[in-house]
């Protein structure tokens, strides 16, 4: 009786645990979850497969500024998806290298997998 209860105990535990890890990951952590911004600038890979995006995003009074890219599939029905996330900026120097490969403020992503994240060190 003691080894079921034992088992069930450590089931709910491990499953409180594994629900609280996503959630600090979804309200921290989530690019998806980024403020949208006030839109700054654009550019386009020389093969017209990607368009980035840049947002500058104010978190008021208490935060600094942060740059946030997006990055626009145009070749490909995909929705956009977040790819950079920089604090403490409030301007962006966007640098293609190739057609897949982006230098972001000295952050350099191959594209369409790779992100920068401040909060992560990425």
């Amino acid at each position: 009786m003691k080894k079921i209860f034992l088992k069930r105990a450590i089931f709910i535990i491990f499953i409180l645990v594994a629900l609280l890890s996503y959630g600090v990951y979804w309200a921290f952590f989530d690019m998806s979850r980024l403020p949208k911004g006030e839109f700054l600038t654009e550019s386009t890979s020389g093969d017209g497969n990607y368009t980035i995006k840049v947002y500058l995003c104010n978190g008021g009074a208490t935060t600094s500024f942060a740059i946030r890219g997006e990055l626009n599939f145009n070749k490909k029905s995909k929705k956009p998806k977040n790819i950079y996330w920089g604090y403490r900026e409030d301007s962006v120097k966007i640098e293609w290298v190739d057609n897949d490969t982006v230098i972001i403020n000295g952050h350099e992503l191959d594209l369409p997998n790779e992100t920068f994240d401040f909060r992560r060190g990425e």
